[in-house]
């Protein structure tokens, strides 16, 4: 990551009041340039996420022959070229730490016929790639990659591509997102099986902008997603509410620290994400939805948190898809809860952008906390509301240049004693850039 190192100090907060707004919701926000890429007209995008990410897929899709401007902060136009017309890209493609860009990309490129290099940075080109890749190269997509399925990767889309009928290995959003945009362009019928529900964000904007899919559920409850191809898009506003994931952030910050109040306004409340705050529910926490509405076909609530005492529990593994990404600030909760925290099946945190369990079982434990990591998740032991240790100065909470890790651990400082110093912030342009900002504004001092 250019630039040098902005390692920030994380002190004692006093309580957490105010109504909030967090950014565009990243998952949807790629989705959104991509499909508005490939529609025949224009579209115009309010609320995108504006972070590092989201500027590496519209750069990706510039690249290959869209018209993509930004009207005004958060407002987007994109004038599409229609699916099966993505020009060759004149040089690789950048995608800086962007797994979600990269993995979604490779599908839709993989039925055009056109050859492109994705490369990235540290931290991306150390993710594995061969979940997509395997389906990809089914549909006849070519590939030429490191031996361990990593970035620099080429690949040469398929003319004409292969469908197929496939089922997903492991619970993965990206690699079902993958095959169906690659089936955009492929003729005939592409079946996706998902045994275990994942964020379901690609199938409902898919429909959005006119592609003619079918979802039906199997015998064994596995969910049974067929595209027949090639489709054609047509333009489509999108307005993306905002992101449960960074909200999470603010949610536990305003669960744990004393005499909080806090509303965080126009949240995504889709079902395949919201396993978090069913959890912490079930915590104890006091978060009330207020306001169920829905924004470009995704349902929306405002969210009112109140400090509460959290009580550690065993989570039960099925929830993991719809919570993937805020597991690090979960484990920030059950650190501060009465009580043991279990967590398990969760391999695929450690193939993250970072091993999200080894790096957030040290973090937590150098603040203080009371941490036992196992192969699939971390055992946490409470400490029943007290703060946090912190750390001591000079010393500083080692992040792997994680994004999420930051931000929890940033929280962690609000409830430790002697505050907690993280190694380095840069990483939270790539989801929140507005995090520090937001987080100011709602602390009482």
């Amino acid at each position: 990551m250019p630039g040098a190192t902005q390692p920030r100090r994380f002190c004692r907060s006093g309580p957490l009041h105010g109504r909030i707004l967090v950014p565009g919701d990243k998952s949807i926000s790629h989705r959104a340039i991509m499909l508005a890429s490939l529609a025949v007209g224009t579209s115009t995008i309010t609320g995108l996420l504006e972070s590092a990410d989201v500027t590496a897929t519209a750069a990706a899709m510039r690249a290959t022959g869209a018209s993509i401007e930004q009207v005004k902060p958060g407002v987007w136009r994109i004038d599409g070229v229609g699916v099966g017309s993505l020009l060759q890209p004149a040089a690789a493609l950048d995608m800086g730490n962007s797994g979600t860009s990269t993995r979604l990309l490779m599908g839709l490129f993989a039925s055009h016929g056109i050859q492109t290099v994705f490369t990235g940075d540290a931290s991306l080109s150390r993710r594995p790639m061969g979940r997509v890749i395997q389906p990809l190269a089914l549909m006849g997509a070519q590939f030429t990659v490191n031996a361990d399925d990593t970035l620099p990767l080429t690949m040469r889309g398929a003319d004409p591509a292969v469908p197929i009928h496939y089922r997903l290995q492991v619970a993965s959003a990206q690699v079902k997102s993958a095959i169906l945009l690659a089936a955009l362009n492929t003729a005939g019928s592409t079946i996706v099986v998902e045994p275990t529900p994942t964020r379901d964000h690609t199938e409902r904007m898919l429909r959005g902008f006119g592609a003619n899919l079918s979802i039906d559920i199997g015998d064994d409850g596995a969910r049974i997603i067929t595209m027949q191809g090639p489709q054609d898009l047509h333009p489509c506003d999108i307005e993306v509410p905002g992101d449960p994931s960074s909200a999470a952030f603010f949610v536990v910050a305003a669960l744990l620290v004393p005499g909080s109040d806090l509303t965080i306004a126009n949240v995504g409340m889709n079902p395949t994400r919201a396993a978090l705050l069913d959890v912490l529910r079930a915590m104890g926490g006091s978060i009330e939805e207020e306001d169920h509405r829905v924004i470009g076909g995704e349902p929306v609530a405002d969210l009112r948190v109140r400090h509460s005492e959290l009580k550690g529990i065993e989570i039960d593994p099925a929830s993991t898809a719809a919570m993937i990404d805020e597991f690090p600030i979960l484990f920030v909760a059950a650190a501060l809860a009465s009580g043991r925290t279990v967590t398990q099946g969760l391999e695929e945190l450690r193939v993250k952008e970072s091993d999200r369990l080894a790096v957030m079982s040290a973090a937590l434990t150098f603040a203080g906390a009371s941490v036992e990591e196992h192969a699939d998740g971390l055992t946490i032991e409470g400490t029943g509301g007290a703060m946090l240790r912190g750390t001591l100065p000079g010393q500083s909470i080692a992040t792997m240049l994680d994004h999420r890790i930051a931000m929890s651990m940033a929280i962690a400082g609000l409830v430790s004693e002697a505050g907690v110093t993280v190694d380095d912030m840069r990483p939270v342009a790539t989801s929140f850039p507005q995090f520090e900002r937001l987080l100011g504004d709602v602390q009482c001092r």
